[in-house]
């Protein structure tokens, strides 16, 4: 058959059938990754019918792991990331030890080297981003500092595998027992060059990078060509991760990722992350397809034992070490049990750094079937942890003095001083949430004299808000505790200006129950949602894009 036909073929085959698989996928509810996986798995080696042309696959799926990879450096906010730093940071650091451990043990059981069982561990120490996001997004918060600290704890996952991506290529001989004869320099010059050359390429990204591109994307914008515009985008993340492998050495994932990085210094990187998106999600499915093309379907009948306990380490393991952790830094159970479920799938990077060790000869064939087949039971199962989390918090609080001792622990954040607390005992605000929303309204009470108490889960953010002066309690404010502690009681209004649609009911609930005449003002991104809780609790709404379009129309009328 012609190259070119076998391309046609393998694209149409690939995302045919991942339309088909992708739409079942979520009609049951499921990621459609799920869906991805199973198309590549039909049109794979291991099952009859139609086999894909593998190389054109794996090359298929080399510019999926740069587009993707693209995508995670034009969504990375520094910011962000820098505001949950003290528990995310750390929090993921250790996770990714644990996990790693957990798998790098099962796989020393097994009689695997020292480089299979590092791989296999580190695989099964990430999650999915994509996989993540969407569940937040169903939850309804994504924009609460709950989900800030999940998305932050992923985010250092996703720079730490970018890191093991680098290292892996110049340590691969050393990992797999190589005879040190047959090395060309010793391994800490190989190590220490492969350094070098990621630092010569980050610093002139940062330096150059991020000033020339930007400047070159704005040239582009002023020709008024849309295509222009979308193939600058599309050639700059290529051509970066290109350039990034032909001159440094690095590879295509850290190259196109910086390429993300500098390309959101500019003040179109909006336009282009939304221009780039149907290709870089038409070609992320192409990875995903040739992922599932290298699982032998046949692992689950000869190894179950296996399958069963890599999916014990990413559903059991990670989730509660990630728990204790985020327990250990004095969090809510609630956030800990978010961040656990969070965690209790393997997603892109996995495959990514199972495809990366095959070919290096570090993991076994079965170690990539292992992983593709826990990958995707952790994954159609996430959905299942997430929907638990209410279930299992209500039980533990119900039949667990140690779980109660938690929410009730003695802190020096969680309780309002006396001495502040003589300004606000009667009709006080009090306000829930000190993001973007919260920060604009406590800037108009304070210029109106109004007083008013802060609700935060942040630690570090209660810390600076006391510091300022400003009364400020530290906790879930879904906890009565928290609210009898803002002096709920003798409160005027109740302002909730997170996002978190899961617990603003209880919210209500327990500030009427502390003080059945007060007012509740909340916020909302999702207009039915808006009009249950107006319905339901009896609340005055904003929702967001209706308040934004009356704005504006008030400014057109005047």
């Amino acid at each position: 058959m012609p190259h070119s036909v076998s391309l046609i073929n393998t694209l149409a085959a690939g995302l045919g059938l991942a339309l088909l698989f992708g739409f079942l996928a979520a009609r049951l509810r499921l990621p459609a990754l799920v869906g991805y996986l199973l198309a590549g798995v039909i049109i794979g080696p291991f099952t009859p019918g139609f086999v894909a042309d593998a190389g054109i696959a794996a090359q298929l799926a080399e510019i999926g792991v740069m587009l993707l990879m693209f995508g995670v450096g034009l969504h990375f906010s520094l910011d962000d990331l820098l505001a949950v730093r003290k528990i995310a940071v750390p929090g993921a650091l250790v996770q990714i030890a644990v996990a790693t451990m957990l798998g790098g043990a099962l796989a020393t059981w097994w009689g695997w080297n020292l480089g299979a069982a590092l791989v296999f561990g580190l695989a099964l120490s990430v999650a999915s981003t994509v996989v993540l996001l969407r569940a937040l997004e169903n939850l309804g918060i994504l924009d609460s500092f709950t989900g800030r600290i999940a998305v932050g704890w992923l985010v250092v996952e996703d720079l730490a595998m970018v890191l093991v991506l680098v290292l892996m290529p110049p340590l691969a001989n050393a990992l797999v027992g190589a005879d040190p004869g047959e090395r060309t320099a010793p391994i800490w010059q190989t190590l220490g060059l492969t350094l070098l050359q990621v630092g010569g390429f980050v610093a002139l990204m940062l330096v150059v990078g991020r000033r020339l591109f930007p400047w070159v994307l704005w040239q582009v914008t002023r020709t008024g060509s849309r295509e222009l515009f979308t193939l600058c985008v599309i050639a700059a993340a290529v051509g970066i991760a290109f350039s990034a492998a032909a001159l440094f050495g690095v590879s295509f994932a850290l190259g196109a990722f910086f390429a993300g990085m500098v390309m959101r210094e500019s003040e179109f990187s909006h336009r282009a992350a939304q221009e780039s998106l149907p290709l870089r999600d038409a070609f992320a499915v192409l990875f995903f397809v040739s992922v599932g093309m290298l699982f032998n379907p046949a692992v689950l009948v000869e190894r179950p034992l296996q399958v069963l306990a890599v999916v014990l380490v990413i559903v059991v393991g990670k989730s509660l070490a990630a728990c204790a952790l985020v327990l250990l830094f004095r969090y809510p159970l609630s956030t800990a049990l978010t961040v656990s479920a969070s965690l209790a799938q393997i997603g892109e990077f996995s495959f990514i750094l199972a495809s990366l060790g095959g070919r290096l000869g570090l993991l076994p064939v079965e170690g990539q079937s292992l992983l593709l087949a826990a990958g995707l039971i952790s994954i159609a199962t996430n959905p299942l942890w997430f929907s638990l989390i209410a279930p299992i918090q209500k039980w533990l609080h119900a039949h667990s003095s140690f779980a109660r001792g938690l929410e009730a622990r003695d802190d020096p954040l969680a309780e309002l001083p006396m001495s502040t607390a003589e300004k606000y005992l009667s009709k006080q605000v009090v306000l829930v949430g000190y993001g973007r929303v919260g920060r604009r309204i406590a800037a108009t009470l304070s210029a109106h004299d109004i007083p008013f108490v802060v609700a935060e889960q942040n630690r570090e953010l209660v810390e600076k808000l006391r510091a300022q002066g400003m009364a400020a309690v530290w906790g879930d404010a879904a906890d009565p505790g928290v609210l009898i502690q803002a002096h709920i009681a003798r409160a005027r209004m109740l302002v909730v200006a997170t996002a978190d649609a899961i617990s603003v009911r209880q919210m209500i609930e327990a500030a009427r129950t502390l003080n059945p005449g007060i007012e509740t003002v909340i916020r909302s991104h999702n207009e039915d949602e808006a009009r249950l809780l107006a319905q339901e609790v009896s609340a005055t709404v904003f929702l967001g894009e209706h308040e934004l379009a009356q704005a504006m129309a008030r400014a057109v009328l005047k």
